[in-house]
């Protein structure tokens, strides 16, 4: 698949009906779509791949009481499903589909759609960063999956979903940290401000567990990253301060895009030196491998 290619226009065509402003049951007639047809709730199943994972009961319930009160008015989308003949696979408006269940609704609204794996995870993706409500974890993995995946920039999809890219940049960042870390910020116990002051910290997860036991400010937080940070790490700080502009905004570049921790070192005189790219967990690695061994050689 091409670099730096733009949503094609099948895509661009179907997003148009894909709702973002929650995935509501109700919505003004200019944004409402019309269904094909109608179909046994049963009939219709999830998709596996969806990168959504943590659904709110409450949000649901909320839902499922509009449902109940006026029924399902934006249709799902979905395409027949791979697995088994005769039942479709979500493609947008798993919350619907979930929340109907909770209504008790024996049949649903649906939008059929022919699509490969790839375009599905696609759309997948682009609905749910553009979700108001979406943990800042599952956004910044949604980015990564996006550039990793489909080889969109920074720049594209900040153009494309109305975000800076500072905004991405943060957002993939936060991937950075441990999983121990991740899961506060997927519960809520810490938000997305108080993990960015703890990424360049050589104990975050502890750190994290000191900044909710002690119900600390973002401010306070990043205070007590910098007060207990070892003397190496302020040596290494010290160290970054001295390089150039160029490279530290090269640095800065490729850490966003690789979400990944870079450090590069120039040696004085042949213009030789090192790139240290740091991972901390499995999943990274995996993804810098794809990355790495994708790439033609000479490029």
């Amino acid at each position: 698949m091409s670099k730096n290619r733009g949503l094609g226009r099948g895509l661009s065509a179907l997003m148009a009906e894909v709702p973002v402003d929650g995935d509501a049951a109700t919505g003004s007639p200019e944004t409402l779509q019309s269904a094909d047809r109608t179909v046994p709730i049963e009939a219709v199943e999830p998709n596996p791949d969806q990168p959504r994972k943590d659904f709110k009961r409450d949000a649901l319930e909320d839902l499922a009481s509009s449902i109940r009160a006026k029924g399902i008015l934006q249709p799902l989308i979905v395409r027949p499903s791979p697995r088994a003949s005769g039942k479709f696979e979500i493609v947008a408006g798993e919350r619907r589909w979930r929340a109907a269940q909770l209504a008790k609704l024996h049949e649903v609204p649906i939008i059929e759609r022919e699509l490969d794996d790839l375009a599905m995870l696609e759309i997948a993706i682009i609905e749910n960063v553009q979700r108001a409500d979406l943990n800042p974890v599952e956004e910044g993995l949604g980015y990564r999956a996006l550039i990793d995946r489909f080889g969109h920039t920074q720049e594209k999809l900040a153009s494309s979903l109305g975000k800076s890219r500072s905004h991405i940049a943060n957002s993939m960042r936060l991937l950075n940290l441990p999983d121990e870390v991740l899961s506060m910020v997927r519960e809520g116990s810490l938000t997305s401000g108080h993990a960015r002051a703890l990424i360049t910290a050589d104990n975050p997860a502890e750190l994290a567990r000191k900044v909710i036991a002690k119900g600390l400010s973002v401010r306070e937080t990043e205070r007590l990253a910098k007060a207990e940070a070892p003397a190496r790490q302020k040596t290494r700080s010290s160290a970054k301060s001295e390089k150039d502009a160029d490279t530290q905004a090269l640095e800065s570049d490729l850490s966003a895009n690789l979400g990944l921790k870079v450090d590069i070192r120039h040696q004085e005189g042949d213009g030789a030196g090192s790139m240290t790219l740091s991972y901390s967990n499995l999943d990274q690695l995996d993804a810098l491998c794809r990355i790495l061994s994708s790439a033609p050689l000479g490029e």
